[in-house]
Protein backbone atom coordinates (compact mmCIF):
# COMPACT_ATOMS: atom_id res chain seq x y z
CA UNK A 1 0.00 0.00 0.00
CA UNK A 2 0.90 3.66 -0.31
CA UNK A 3 0.40 6.31 2.33
CA UNK A 4 -0.37 9.87 1.23
CA UNK A 5 0.51 12.61 3.71
CA UNK A 6 -0.97 15.92 2.64
CA UNK A 7 0.26 19.39 3.57
CA UNK A 8 -3.19 20.87 4.21
CA UNK A 9 -1.84 24.37 4.83
CA UNK A 10 -0.22 24.44 1.40
CA UNK A 11 -3.35 23.00 -0.21
CA UNK A 12 -5.53 25.66 1.43
CA UNK A 13 -3.25 28.48 0.26
CA UNK A 14 -3.12 26.93 -3.21
CA UNK A 15 -6.91 26.85 -3.34
CA UNK A 16 -7.11 30.41 -2.01
CA UNK A 17 -5.13 31.65 -4.99
CA UNK A 18 -6.49 29.16 -7.52
CA UNK A 19 -10.13 28.42 -6.77
CA UNK A 20 -12.93 30.90 -7.54
CA UNK A 21 -14.14 32.93 -4.55
CA UNK A 22 -17.46 31.96 -3.02
CA UNK A 23 -19.44 33.17 -0.04
CA UNK A 24 -21.56 31.05 2.29
CA UNK A 25 -25.11 32.18 3.06
CA UNK A 26 -23.78 33.80 6.25
CA UNK A 27 -21.37 35.93 4.21
CA UNK A 28 -18.18 34.02 5.08
CA UNK A 29 -15.71 33.57 2.21
CA UNK A 30 -15.33 29.81 1.68
CA UNK A 31 -13.79 29.51 -1.80
CA UNK A 32 -10.43 28.18 -0.57
CA UNK A 33 -12.11 25.61 1.67
CA UNK A 34 -14.32 24.26 -1.10
CA UNK A 35 -11.34 24.19 -3.45
CA UNK A 36 -9.38 22.18 -0.88
CA UNK A 37 -12.22 19.68 -0.44
CA UNK A 38 -12.52 19.21 -4.20
CA UNK A 39 -8.75 18.68 -4.36
CA UNK A 40 -8.95 15.97 -1.69
CA UNK A 41 -11.85 14.31 -3.53
CA UNK A 42 -9.76 14.27 -6.69
CA UNK A 43 -6.92 12.65 -4.77
CA UNK A 44 -9.26 9.99 -3.38
CA UNK A 45 -10.48 9.14 -6.86
CA UNK A 46 -7.08 7.54 -7.53
CA UNK A 47 -7.38 3.80 -6.78
CA UNK A 48 -3.83 3.82 -5.38
CA UNK A 49 -4.84 6.35 -2.71
CA UNK A 50 -6.15 4.31 0.23
CA UNK A 51 -4.43 5.66 3.37
CA UNK A 52 -4.41 9.43 3.85
CA UNK A 53 -3.76 12.04 6.54
CA UNK A 54 -3.90 15.82 6.19
CA UNK A 55 -1.82 18.10 8.42
CA UNK A 56 -2.72 21.74 9.07
CA UNK A 57 -1.05 24.64 10.83
CA UNK A 58 -4.10 25.29 13.01
CA UNK A 59 -2.23 28.42 14.06
CA UNK A 60 0.67 29.50 11.88
CA UNK A 61 2.88 30.25 14.90
CA UNK A 62 4.80 27.36 16.50
CA UNK A 63 7.60 26.70 18.98
CA UNK A 64 10.03 28.03 16.36
CA UNK A 65 8.72 31.58 16.82
CA UNK A 66 10.20 31.53 20.34
CA UNK A 67 13.56 30.52 18.89
CA UNK A 68 13.75 33.27 16.26
CA UNK A 69 11.78 36.53 16.15
CA UNK A 70 11.73 36.70 12.37
CA UNK A 71 10.22 33.25 11.87
CA UNK A 72 7.03 33.08 9.80
CA UNK A 73 3.81 34.04 11.55
CA UNK A 74 0.23 34.95 10.76
CA UNK A 75 1.16 38.61 10.56
CA UNK A 76 0.38 39.91 7.09
CA UNK A 77 -1.56 36.81 6.03
CA UNK A 78 -4.87 37.65 4.36
CA UNK A 79 -7.67 37.30 6.96
CA UNK A 80 -9.81 35.74 4.22
CA UNK A 81 -7.63 32.65 4.33
CA UNK A 82 -6.86 32.74 8.05
CA UNK A 83 -10.57 32.66 8.78
CA UNK A 84 -10.97 29.43 6.79
CA UNK A 85 -8.46 27.21 8.59
CA UNK A 86 -10.90 25.90 11.19
CA UNK A 87 -13.63 25.33 8.61
CA UNK A 88 -11.18 23.60 6.26
CA UNK A 89 -10.13 21.17 9.00
CA UNK A 90 -13.78 20.47 9.84
CA UNK A 91 -14.65 19.80 6.19
CA UNK A 92 -11.66 17.53 5.54
CA UNK A 93 -12.46 15.58 8.71
CA UNK A 94 -16.09 15.23 7.58
CA UNK A 95 -14.78 13.91 4.28
CA UNK A 96 -13.47 11.02 6.35
CA UNK A 97 -9.77 11.87 6.36
CA UNK A 98 -7.48 11.94 9.37
CA UNK A 99 -6.70 15.56 10.27
CA UNK A 100 -3.70 16.66 12.30
CA UNK A 101 -4.23 20.21 13.62
CA UNK A 102 -0.90 21.59 14.78
CA UNK A 103 -0.58 24.29 17.42
CA UNK A 104 2.78 23.81 19.18
CA UNK A 105 4.33 22.04 16.21
CA UNK A 106 3.92 22.68 12.47
CA UNK A 107 2.15 20.62 9.83
CA UNK A 108 5.55 19.66 8.43
CA UNK A 109 6.54 18.19 11.81
CA UNK A 110 3.42 16.04 11.87
CA UNK A 111 4.19 14.77 8.38
CA UNK A 112 7.83 14.10 9.29
CA UNK A 113 6.74 12.15 12.37
CA UNK A 114 4.31 10.09 10.32
CA UNK A 115 6.96 9.39 7.68
CA UNK A 116 9.40 8.19 10.32
CA UNK A 117 6.76 5.95 11.88
CA UNK A 118 5.08 4.41 8.85
CA UNK A 119 7.98 4.00 6.41
CA UNK A 120 9.26 1.18 8.62
CA UNK A 121 6.06 -0.84 8.28
CA UNK A 122 6.57 -3.79 5.92
CA UNK A 123 3.16 -3.48 4.29
CA UNK A 124 3.90 0.15 3.31
CA UNK A 125 5.32 0.17 -0.19
CA UNK A 126 5.76 3.94 -0.39
CA UNK A 127 5.07 7.12 1.56
CA UNK A 128 4.02 10.03 -0.65
CA UNK A 129 4.38 13.53 0.81
CA UNK A 130 1.94 15.79 -1.01
CA UNK A 131 3.67 19.16 -0.70
CA UNK A 132 6.08 21.52 -2.42
CA UNK A 133 7.69 22.63 0.86
CA UNK A 134 11.47 22.49 0.60
CA UNK A 135 11.74 21.50 4.28
CA UNK A 136 9.95 18.22 3.60
CA UNK A 137 12.53 17.06 1.05
CA UNK A 138 14.77 16.18 4.01
CA UNK A 139 12.41 13.25 4.62
CA UNK A 140 12.86 11.74 1.15
CA UNK A 141 14.38 8.28 1.29
CA UNK A 142 15.32 6.50 -1.93
CA UNK A 143 12.08 5.75 -3.75
CA UNK A 144 10.35 4.65 -0.56
CA UNK A 145 9.58 8.20 0.61
CA UNK A 146 8.97 10.79 -2.10
CA UNK A 147 7.55 14.29 -2.46
CA UNK A 148 4.76 14.96 -4.94
CA UNK A 149 3.90 18.35 -6.38
CA UNK A 150 0.31 17.59 -7.38
CA UNK A 151 -0.18 20.85 -9.27
CA UNK A 152 2.77 20.36 -11.60
CA UNK A 153 2.76 16.54 -11.44
CA UNK A 154 6.39 16.40 -10.30
CA UNK A 155 7.69 13.52 -8.19
CA UNK A 156 10.92 13.91 -6.21
CA UNK A 157 12.69 10.78 -5.05
CA UNK A 158 16.18 10.89 -3.54
CA UNK A 159 17.82 11.23 -6.95
CA UNK A 160 15.39 14.04 -7.78
CA UNK A 161 16.28 15.93 -4.59
CA UNK A 162 19.96 15.75 -5.49
CA UNK A 163 19.24 16.94 -9.02
CA UNK A 164 17.15 19.87 -7.75
CA UNK A 165 19.24 21.07 -4.81
CA UNK A 166 22.64 19.51 -5.42
CA UNK A 167 22.67 17.80 -2.01
CA UNK A 168 21.32 14.63 -0.41
CA UNK A 169 18.11 14.85 1.65
CA UNK A 170 20.11 14.60 4.90
CA UNK A 171 21.85 17.89 4.00
CA UNK A 172 18.68 19.85 3.24
CA UNK A 173 18.50 21.49 6.71
CA UNK A 174 22.14 22.61 6.36
CA UNK A 175 21.46 23.83 2.82
CA UNK A 176 18.43 25.89 3.88
CA UNK A 177 20.33 27.27 6.88
CA UNK A 178 23.08 28.64 4.64
CA UNK A 179 20.97 29.73 1.67
CA UNK A 180 18.05 30.97 3.76
CA UNK A 181 14.33 30.36 3.36
CA UNK A 182 12.20 33.44 2.73
CA UNK A 183 9.01 31.42 3.17
CA UNK A 184 10.01 30.61 6.76
CA UNK A 185 11.51 34.03 7.47
CA UNK A 186 15.21 33.44 8.03
CA UNK A 187 17.88 34.99 5.77
CA UNK A 188 20.68 32.44 5.65
CA UNK A 189 24.34 33.43 5.68
CA UNK A 190 25.53 36.29 3.50
CA UNK A 191 27.23 35.17 0.31
CA UNK A 192 26.11 31.55 0.52
CA UNK A 193 24.11 31.18 -2.67
CA UNK A 194 22.43 28.02 -3.90
CA UNK A 195 25.24 26.95 -6.21
CA UNK A 196 28.19 27.47 -3.86
CA UNK A 197 26.28 25.96 -0.93
CA UNK A 198 25.43 22.86 -2.94
CA UNK A 199 29.04 22.51 -4.08
CA UNK A 200 30.34 22.68 -0.53
CA UNK A 201 27.69 20.49 1.12
CA UNK A 202 27.86 17.86 -1.62
CA UNK A 203 31.35 17.20 -0.30
CA UNK A 204 31.08 17.98 3.43
CA UNK A 205 27.37 17.17 4.12
CA UNK A 206 26.93 19.29 7.27
CA UNK A 207 27.89 22.75 8.56
CA UNK A 208 30.21 21.39 11.28
CA UNK A 209 32.25 19.53 8.66
CA UNK A 210 32.96 22.60 6.50
CA UNK A 211 36.69 23.33 6.87
CA UNK A 212 37.87 26.68 8.22
CA UNK A 213 40.70 26.57 5.70
CA UNK A 214 39.28 28.05 2.46
CA UNK A 215 41.85 26.14 0.41
CA UNK A 216 40.00 22.94 1.26
CA UNK A 217 36.73 24.11 -0.24
CA UNK A 218 35.99 23.02 -3.85
CA UNK A 219 35.71 26.66 -4.96
CA UNK A 220 37.97 29.45 -6.15
CA UNK A 221 40.17 30.71 -3.31
CA UNK A 222 38.71 34.23 -3.27
CA UNK A 223 35.14 32.98 -3.16
CA UNK A 224 35.96 30.28 -0.63
CA UNK A 225 37.71 32.79 1.65
CA UNK A 226 34.68 35.08 1.70
CA UNK A 227 32.30 32.23 2.42
CA UNK A 228 34.41 30.83 5.26
CA UNK A 229 34.77 34.28 6.83
CA UNK A 230 31.03 34.92 6.63
CA UNK A 231 30.20 31.51 8.05
CA UNK A 232 32.60 31.84 10.97
CA UNK A 233 31.32 35.33 11.77
CA UNK A 234 27.73 34.06 11.81
CA UNK A 235 28.26 30.49 12.93
CA UNK A 236 25.71 30.53 15.74
CA UNK A 237 23.09 31.92 13.35
CA UNK A 238 23.84 29.13 10.87
CA UNK A 239 23.26 26.49 13.54
CA UNK A 240 20.06 28.24 14.67
CA UNK A 241 18.73 28.41 11.12
CA UNK A 242 19.48 24.71 10.69
CA UNK A 243 17.56 23.93 13.86
CA UNK A 244 14.64 25.95 12.51
CA UNK A 245 14.66 23.99 9.26
CA UNK A 246 15.10 20.56 10.86
CA UNK A 247 11.74 18.85 11.14
CA UNK A 248 10.68 17.30 14.43
CA UNK A 249 9.82 13.61 14.46
CA UNK A 250 8.32 13.42 17.94
CA UNK A 251 4.85 14.89 17.39
CA UNK A 252 2.37 12.89 19.53
CA UNK A 253 0.21 11.42 16.76
CA UNK A 254 -2.24 8.86 18.10
CA UNK A 255 -3.37 7.31 14.81
CA UNK A 256 -2.32 3.86 13.69
CA UNK A 257 -1.79 2.84 10.10
CA UNK A 258 -5.27 1.36 9.99
CA UNK A 259 -6.76 4.67 11.14
CA UNK A 260 -5.39 6.30 7.98
CA UNK A 261 -7.45 4.04 5.70
CA UNK A 262 -10.19 6.04 4.01
CA UNK A 263 -13.55 4.42 4.78
CA UNK A 264 -15.72 7.05 3.11
CA UNK A 265 -17.22 10.41 4.01
CA UNK A 266 -19.20 11.00 7.21
CA UNK A 267 -22.91 11.90 6.93
CA UNK A 268 -22.15 15.23 8.64
CA UNK A 269 -20.47 16.37 5.42
CA UNK A 270 -23.91 16.74 3.83
CA UNK A 271 -25.05 19.04 6.65
CA UNK A 272 -21.87 21.13 6.43
CA UNK A 273 -22.16 21.49 2.67
CA UNK A 274 -25.82 22.50 3.01
CA UNK A 275 -24.84 25.18 5.53
CA UNK A 276 -22.20 26.45 3.11
CA UNK A 277 -24.64 26.52 0.21
CA UNK A 278 -22.86 23.85 -1.87
CA UNK A 279 -24.98 20.78 -2.61
CA UNK A 280 -22.75 19.52 -5.41
CA UNK A 281 -19.91 18.14 -3.29
CA UNK A 282 -22.02 15.38 -1.63
CA UNK A 283 -23.31 14.34 -5.05
CA UNK A 284 -19.76 13.62 -6.15
CA UNK A 285 -18.79 11.52 -3.13
CA UNK A 286 -18.39 7.91 -4.20
CA UNK A 287 -18.20 6.31 -0.74
CA UNK A 288 -20.03 6.98 2.52
CA UNK A 289 -19.70 5.49 5.99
Amino acid sequence: MKIHLVDGTYELFRSHFGAPPKKAPNGLEIGATLGLVRSMMLLLNDPEVTHVAVAFDHVIESFRNKMYDGYKSSEGVDPVILNQFELAEKMVSALGLVVWSMVKFEADDAIATAVERFKKVKSVEQVVICSVDKDLTQMVDGKRVICWDRRREILLDEKGVVEKFGVDPESIPDYLALVGDSADGYPGIQGWGAKSTATVLAKFKHIESIPKDPKKLPLGLGRATTLVENLQANYDDALLFRELSTLRKDVPLKETLNDLKWQGAHPRLKKLCHELGDERIPERITKWR
